[in-house]
């Protein structure tokens, strides 16, 4: 089968698409054939060797897709050959055939198509959690969403906004900003001039967010964290920016406020029915026609360098998905 292949770290022009072997599914596995593929933040970094978590060479990556049951393994229970699913590999995505552990399943109804399948789990998982459990986030509090115009910043707005927020969403640019102004936010800010601090006490009559939900790190946390309201929440959900940043504890002690680490992936493996619980909410929202997830750039599996590089040229605007196969 045709896959990705990530045999030395560095660009995505280091990448080849190579003929490897066909998976095969071990017992509580199944193996999907791939019609569509997401890319994520994340996954651009693995390829230069830049993740928390690294596999050995070498690797395909790809963390979550759209497809079709083709196999099952001898243990799994509940699918069946045929099943049209959303799936959550953690690696080897980017691929004809991926195979899949029961716990990264999720049958899709016959409305959902493979392309929202494969952008759905990890983007509004990870803004579920945030805003939900880590963040508390109420009817009426003020939450801003730092790079809303990305993967999961689009989430943070369209869910704070089913939850009550004002929400006010901040990216880069104007046409990031007016790219965002279909999810309906309350306000908008451009922090292309490196400047949020003072946009958000005029925004908020001089109280500061509630809570602030941040992918990016950087030079903009500080400012974060200057203005946040008392009691606020600030949400560390990464370091798009390349840069980890440092917290000052007087600030926490000034503002009475909390900085709040979101890892999915931790809470998916110790909080397991919390997230299961997370996840059927989503898509009861899903199928009550609430969520409207954003698939704005499709390209062949052939062009994966071009997909992974609207990531480093930083012009990520909703999911970049790789087809793999057509429905």
């Amino acid at each position: 089968m045709k896959a990705v292949v990530c045999s030395s770290y560095g660009p995505p022009e280091n990448l080849a698409l190579e003929d490897i072997p066909n998976p095969k599914a071990n017992e509580n596995e199944a193996i999907v054939e791939v019609y569509s593929a997401s890319l994520n933040f994340p996954d651009g970094l693995q390829i230069q060797g830049k993740y928390q978590f690294q596999p050995p060479m070498p690797f395909t990556p790809g963390s979550e897709v759209g497809g079709v049951i083709k196999s099952l393994g001898s243990g799994l229970k509940g699918f069946e050959i045929g099943d049209r699913v959303m799936a959550i590999p953690g690696l080897g995505g980017l691929a004809e055939e991926v195979a899949v552990k029961s716990e990264g399943l999720r049958k899709i109804p016959q409305s959902m198509d493979f392309k929202t399948a494969a952008s759905f789990a990890m983007v509004y998982t990870t803004s579920y959690y945030a805003l939900k459990q880590r963040a508390n986030l109420k009817p009426g509090e003020t939450l801003l969403v730092l790079g809303a115009s990305g993967g999961v910043g689009l989430t943070a707005v369209e869910l704070g906004k089913l939850m009550g927020a004002r929400v006010i969403a901040a990216a880069s640019s104007d046409e990031k900003l007016e790219f965002v102004r279909q999810l309906q936010p309350d306000e908008i800010l451009n922090y292309s001039d490196g400047e949020v601090k003072e946009k958000v006490k005029e925004l908020t009559k001089g109280q500061g967010a509630d809570v602030i939900y941040d992918p990016i790190g950087g030079d903009l946390f500080d400012q974060c964290c200057r203005c946040i309201n008392w009691n606020g929440r600030l949400l560390v959900i990464g370091f798009t920016s390349g840069q980890i940043p440092q917290y000052k504890a007087n600030l926490a002690l000034l503002k009475g406020s909390s900085m709040v680490g979101v890892f999915l992936g931790r809470f998916r493996n110790e909080e397991p029915e919390e997230y299961e619980r997370n996840f059927k909410e989503l898509l009861e929202m899903y199928d009550q026609g609430r969520l409207k997830p954003l698939v704005t750039e499709s390209f062949q599996l052939k062009d994966y360098a071009a997909a992974f590089n609207v990531f480093s040229e930083r012009r990520v605007m909703g999911k970049v998905i790789l087809e793999i196969k057509t429905e």
